[in-house]
């Protein structure tokens, strides 16, 4: 779509979105809910770079792994359906240039051509880069052929067809021991690719190393070798310019595809030439409202977010705040009084292939960013089962409590079989309210035995952290 000079069109308040993916539509959608029900008129159009609107990128491994048939099982809401709903969708348009005070954004069209879009509000939705170490590209920038990242529907589509060929790849590296680095390792062994997992820490960094350490003795019995405690340095490449290793630590892994999943930063360029501050990660700092500065929101993996806990900020890009986020800002700008109540960090995933399951779920700080943070933590792991112990689906679980010495619960870890994970949303919402672990394992939590002992084991641990600290 062209980009046309917003004055001779625009009908009512002008909202420009600059991202169409989960943060920027949720806004832009809000948006013209709360709009209408308050009897006001907005024109809300959303500029976006790629092709691509409202898809799941958390589904990619699965789509790799082949669980996900097809691209378009990924896309939540087609371009098509956005406009139906009243949102002036424009892909294959980027935004190159804010002048926050005349209140216009410079978009540049597919072919090249620029114009100028007037706004009322700016929802800045510009999503987070991939990091991508310099020993991944050659000397022009491009790619090492067999090497990529693990984050947008290009991407992978990019794998799928890589490991679906009648000739696939026969040796695999993924770069990153967390949730994409995991579910990566994960789809290449069910594809039948010898793997290599390599970390600079223990495996999911989102945990305490004790708990990593399941993760990883699992990820070996399931066919992955697990490299940590060093970092990729270098690549070697055939004569073809492809990749044939990756050297880490003195040490070369044989790779024929290597998989980079080493985090994200976020996509600050515009704002930062257009001079709104940064915080420590390089995001921007949206009040609770998600507002930036006047008539400028925030929303999104660009964004820096507050700590639930103990109110720092911190950068934790994830989907479902994304969503809440764009939520909260389509509200707040078209007269509502949202606010987003802040992170605990929430998150569930798993590995499955070689005939291991292992499920992992955390909330809260780690250790390690609670003693930073100025916290003294108490701790203790527990072992339990999924269900009670005589029925034939039950399974390990082990669940790390942290708490203040006081006894109010600071965060938990969960790490076991099929039906561990999702436990972690019981102590999520124990935390959101700021619990104490005597009131987890108070809790009426349901129980059947073909669900739970007749103690659940978040409960089953809090109650023995509760008991140790009197």
């Amino acid at each position: 779509m062209t980009v046309a000079a917003c004055d001779s069109v625009q009908m009512g308040e002008r909202v420009v979105v600059i991202g169409a993916d989960a943060a920027g539509m949720s806004a832009a959608h809000q948006a013209l809910r709360t709009a209408k029900a308050g009897g006001r008129e907005l024109d809300v159009v959303v500029l976006e770079r790629s092709t691509h609107t409202s898809y799941s990128a958390c589904g990619i491994p699965y789509w790799i792994a082949g669980d996900v048939p097809r691209q378009d099982k990924l896309v939540a809401r087609t371009a098509a359906k956005h406009r139906s709903l009243g949102v002036d969708l424009r892909l294959g348009t980027t935004a190159v240039a804010l002048d926050l005070d005349a209140g216009h954004v410079t978009a540049a069209a597919a072919d090249g051509t620029e114009g100028t879009l007037g706004f009322d509000h700016l929802v800045l939705a510009t999503g987070a880069h991939p990091r991508v170490p310099g020993w991944a590209l050659d000397p022009s920038g491009a790619w090492i052929r067999g090497v990529r990242v693990v984050k947008t529907l290009d991407d992978g589509a990019a794998w799928v067809e890589r490991v679906s060929r009648d000739r696939r790849p026969d040796r695999a590296v993924v770069v990153g021991g967390g949730y994409i680095g995991i579910e990566t390792a994960e789809a290449f062994v069910r594809r039948g690719l010898r793997t290599t997992l390599v970390t600079k820490r223990e495996v999911m960094g989102s945990l305490d190393p004790d708990m990593g350490s399941r993760v990883r003795q699992a990820m070996t019995m399931g066919g992955v070798e697990v490299v940590c405690s060093e970092e990729v340095d270098a690549l070697e490449t055939r004569a073809d310019g492809s990749v044939a290793a990756v050297r880490a630590g003195g040490d070369a892994f044989p790779a024929d595809v290597v998989a980079l999943g080493i985090g994200v930063t976020p996509a600050t360029e515009l704002a930062k030439d257009a001079g709104l501050p940064l915080g420590e990660f390089g995001g921007l700092l949206p009040d609770e409202r998600q507002l930036v500065a006047d008539g400028v929101w925030g929303v999104g993996d660009c964004c820096e977010t507050t700590e639930r806990v103990e109110g720092h900020r911190v950068f934790v890009p994830l989907g479902t705040h994304a969503n809440k986020q764009g939520r909260v800002a389509g509200e707040n700008l078209a007269g509502g009084s949202a606010v987003f109540g802040g992170v605990l960090g929430t998150a569930v995933t798993q590995f499955s292939a070689g005939g291991e399951h292992v499920e992992i779920g955390r909330t809260g700080p780690t250790t390690e960013q609670a003693s930073a943070w100025g916290e003294e933590v108490v701790s203790l792991v527990t072992e339990s089962t999924t269900a009670a112990s005589y029925m034939p689906q039950a399974a390990p679980i082990a669940v790390k409590v942290l708490a203040r010495p006081s006894g109010r619960l600071l965060g938990m870890q969960i790490v076991g079989g099929a039906g561990s994970a999702k436990r972690i949303d019981t102590a999520a919402a124990a935390l959101w309210f700021s619990a104490r672990v005597e009131d987890v394992a108070g809790m009426d939590l349901s129980y059947a035995p073909t669900f739970s002992p007749v103690w659940d084991p978040v409960q089953i641990a809090s109650r023995r952290l509760a008991d140790r600290l009197g």
